[in-house]
């Protein structure tokens, strides 16, 4: 269809209104099917493109502010309020290894930074090097500042505290109350399943969770939240 309307354009400009069809391209006529879903490899073309326009940072900006807004105004009127971040594509970017692994998510496996190959995630998130994402950063900052308690609720497990709990601190965010990750052996259907009942223990602590911030929907289900900020994330999908 955009051959044929380049085309029509030009005969316009070069005949003035001579109404000339160009010829149908033979390589544009498909016999396929109008069911199967989008294309993987298209979607991880668009995916980069949506990163490294600034599209992205865009987006993430927009969720931020409209949090930071929340926070300012709710801080002050809450009992012991709290905030909940998730750390992966929330308060940490994962964007190297994402791209050392072509949007896949292998977790076993090596992970040699100084070699341009793939890495496994427990390797990579064993090496603590995330940087922070910048508008999560601002949102964790401006509550602590308000007096926000800060609760991190992760996916990760428990063998990657020393890590994760070095890397967050590194990126910036110190002064968290706790940081919550998944017990050894335990197994949930779904993120919800597992970050709901933490969000219900903290306010069964007394504290009034303002704000519960992540990159999967599965980060929001679940109630427990006064307000539910989806940051962006075309790059993966957790259940």
């Amino acid at each position: 269809m955009t051959s044929r309307i380049i085309g029509v354009l030009v005969a316009f400009a070069l005949a003035g209104c001579m109404q000339q069809q160009p010829a149908a391209s033979p390589d544009a006529d498909f016999i396929t099917v109008n069911t199967q879903p989008a294309n993987v490899g298209d979607a991880k073309i668009a995916a980069l493109a949506y990163h490294d326009s600034g599209a992205y940072d865009r987006d993430l900006a927009i969720v931020a502010d409209q949090a930071k807004a929340w926070i300012a105004s709710r801080a002050a009127t809450a009992k012991q309020p709290a905030l909940v971040l998730d750390v992966d594509e929330t308060a940490l970017s994962n964007w190297e290894v994402l791209k050392r692994d072509d949007f896949g998510r292998p977790v076993p496996g090596p992970c040699e930074p100084n070699l341009d190959t793939p890495c496994g995630w427990a390797a990579w998130d064993l090496l603590g090097r995330d940087p922070a994402i910048a508008p999560t950063l601002a949102v964790f900052q401006q509550a602590r500042a308000l007096n926000v308690t800060v609760f991190f609720i992760t996916g990760r497990p428990e063998s990657q505290r020393a890590a994760t709990e070095r890397n967050l601190q590194a990126a910036g965010f110190t002064g968290y109350a706790r940081l919550n990750l998944v017990p050894p052996g335990a197994h949930f259907a779904s993120a919800a399943e597992f970050k709901a009942p933490i969000r219900a223990g903290i306010e069964q602590a007394g504290y009034t969770i303002i704000a519960n911030m992540g990159d999967q929907p599965s980060d929001l289900l679940g109630g427990h939240a006064e307000k539910k900020f989806l940051l962006p994330d075309p790059f993966y999908r957790v259940p």
